[in-house]
């Protein structure tokens, strides 16, 4: 088997790297077979804090394998809505080094990852709607970044943006000159390897259901889950660290 998706675990950090770059990392069923199988690994590793996506060459994802398509050896949507979901509902960090340019299916897993970095030389566009398709799946994941006025544009015009109006519109979270994109990603890395990890699988869901309750509700089961975690043994140790002017025990050097 041809190995599409690289995998490796170091220091707390488990990094993804789609490594396909004869068709531009674009998401053949292979490569989505191995990067579901990577997640998985990453996610089900206790010693993995932080999970790294990233890709090789210019491009870091094309979208979908139009040549696939062509040929009728795509396989059904189940893959990407695997994907997606992984990355969505991931209880570790997931940090997306976007190494190139990416477009379409490959903004559906920039939009999944909950921090995404790209150099100022990317560039991002929604082609679907120019080949007569709809970017619908990934809309899923990138509507939530996005601002609805630049959803629109976006997806209307099927224009090629750059980074630095990626990360205007809320696609990324920072564009940084090429050389100082490495160091940009461990800057995230070391900050969420330094939060208690059961603290930090919370925040996606906290976020997610205040946004779905009322005020009030909101703030009294708020209050309940500040409870809760202030009586967990994470908090304890976290408190404990902090009079005794050292790192918790779950920070990985």
């Amino acid at each position: 088997m041809v190995e599409l998706v690289g995998y490796r675990s170091v220091g707390g950090v488990g990094t993804l790297t789609l490594d396909s770059p004869h068709n531009r990392n674009a998401l053949s069923a292979p490569l989505q077979t191995q990067l579901n199988a990577g997640l998985r690994a990453a996610l089900a590793d206790p010693a993995v804090r932080v999970v790294v996506l990233t890709g090789t060459g210019p491009v870091f994802c094309s979208g979908a394998d139009l040549a696939e398509q062509r040929a009728g050896n795509a396989l059904g949507p189940e893959l990407m809505i695997d994907t997606l979901t992984r990355l969505w509902d991931s209880p570790k960090p997931v940090v997306c080094r976007v190494n190139g340019h990416a477009r379409a299916g490959g903004l559906g897993l920039v939009s999944a990852c909950d921090i995404a970095v790209a150099p100022d030389t990317a560039t991002f566009g929604f082609a679907e709607v120019r080949i007569g398709a709809l970017p619908a799946m990934i809309a899923v994941t990138c509507l939530p970044r996005l601002a609805p006025r630049a959803a629109l544009e976006l997806f209307l015009t099927g224009e090629n943006v750059t980074a630095a109006r990626a990360a205007e519109v809320g696609l990324v979270n920072r564009a940084v000159p090429g050389d100082a994109l490495d160091d940009e990603v461990a800057r995230y890395v070391d900050m969420l390897r330094r939060g208690g990890p059961l603290a930090l699988a919370g925040i996606k869901p906290m976020i997610r259901r205040i946004g779905e309750l009322p005020l009030e509700r909101a703030l009294a089961e708020m209050a309940e889950l500040s409870r809760r975690r202030f009586r967990s043994a994470e908090v304890a140790e976290g408190l404990a660290a902090f009079a005794d002017k050292r790192d918790p025990s779950w920070v990985v050097d």
